[in-house]
């Protein structure tokens, strides 16, 4: 997480009185590739849960290395009992040393693969995603659904999330410059959303059903040229603190409302700190820290990253490593080579 002003070397900074000496950023490019690679090697299988616990683990024994005192704060599940990467447990090397090194607090939110059913089906868009801020950055989000809406730069200003889908529609193709006909909107294929579907449809827009992964669709729609120009419906409240990560980065923006409609869902989100059930939130409400670090790599082919590719003595990847502070955004093409059995290895482009 390199963080510089004019009064500090852009390779040191400060959180939390802790001095931050290294880029933060490329170490967490490390844990995702890490991850995408091990589940990727179960891709097509059809074994969901061994595809996101090979996940899991690799991610999990890569932040360990890291030279923070991380937190967890949105992982494997709220109500699971899930043994590592479970909200609050401490990753990195500043939870574990028992000497008196110091090392910067971050808050993580991780989704060790986001598709699973992507990655066991071999289909499109699974990737291996976190974000990261300082302590207190990203919003704690209970395991429910939420009520979203994500569109890029341009039309960032001219939505709302209570607004008819229609009226949002045209504001997003004015801001555009183009059609209602012209736009994409990408929905989750979910019985709930018939009546979104219908709405979008009867306005002339064109429609790119998913099966999963509405945070890499949401990323997606930020970004100019994807041929996506929103993402709207219901999807889960711990995606959407990562999809705000990446819209901080990106220029995007996300509005979201929690949907608590049982006295559990309320005892769940007060346990939290959340007591405005109604309130519509935006990207610096869900990620509000100054120092955000997004990073994400493809497990499936995708719209915007590449899968993980195997071959006889190597594998790459794709990466998306994304910041605020420095402000900026990193594909990243990455072969990590494996030595044959006389140490030398054959790389191909």
């Amino acid at each position: 997480m390199t963080i510089s002003s004019k009064s500090q070397s852009p390779r040191t900074a400060d959180i939390s009185g802790v001095p931050i000496d290294s880029d933060l950023s490329l170490d967490f490019l490390r844990v995702v590739e890490q991850a995408a690679i091990a589940c990727a090697h179960t891709m097509g299988q059809g074994d969901r849960h061994k595809s996101d616990q090979v996940a899991v683990e690799a991610m999990r024994k890569e932040m360990d290395s890291l030279p923070i005192d991380g937190t967890i704060v949105i992982g494997e599940g709220e109500r699971d009992e899930a043994p590592m990467l479970y909200i609050g447990e401490k990753v990195g090397r500043g939870g574990h040393e028992s000497n008196d090194a110091r090392h910067p607090g971050v808050d993580i939110a991780v989704d060790p693969l986001e598709g699973t059913n992507l990655c066991a089906l071999g289909e499109p868009n699974a990737i291996a995603v976190l974000a990261a801020s300082e302590h207190g950055g990203l919003l704690h989000a209970p395991d429910l659904y939420m009520e979203k809406l994500v569109v890029g730069p341009s039309s960032r200003h001219v939505v709302d999330l209570d607004a008819p889908v229609r009226f949002n529609l045209r504001a997003i193709a004015q801001s555009l410059g183009r059609l209602v006909e012209d736009l994409v909107v990408t929905v989750l294929d979910r019985p709930r959303h018939e009546k979104l579907i219908a709405e979008i449809r009867e306005s002339g827009a064109r429609i790119r059903l998913i099966g999963d992964g509405d945070l890499s669709a949401g990323i997606t729609a930020a970004v100019v040229g994807s041929g996506v120009h929103a993402v709207m419906g219901i999807g889960g409240a711990p995606e959407g603190v990562l999809t705000a990560a990446a819209m901080r980065c990106l220029g995007g923006e996300i509005f979201a409302r929690l949907v608590v409609d049982t006295p559990e869902h309320e005892a769940r989100c007060r346990a939290m700190g959340i007591t405005d059930f109604k309130k519509i939130y935006r990207s610096k409400d869900l990620a509000s820290g100054k120092h955000i670090v997004f990073a994400a790599t493809g497990v499936t082919e995708g719209t915007l990253l590449k899968g993980v590719r195997f071959f006889g003595d190597g594998i790459r990847t794709t990466s998306l490593v994304m910041q605020t502070e420095p402000h900026r955004i990193r594909f990243i093409d990455s072969i990590h080579v494996q030595p044959g059995k006389d140490g030398t290895a054959k790389i191909r482009f």
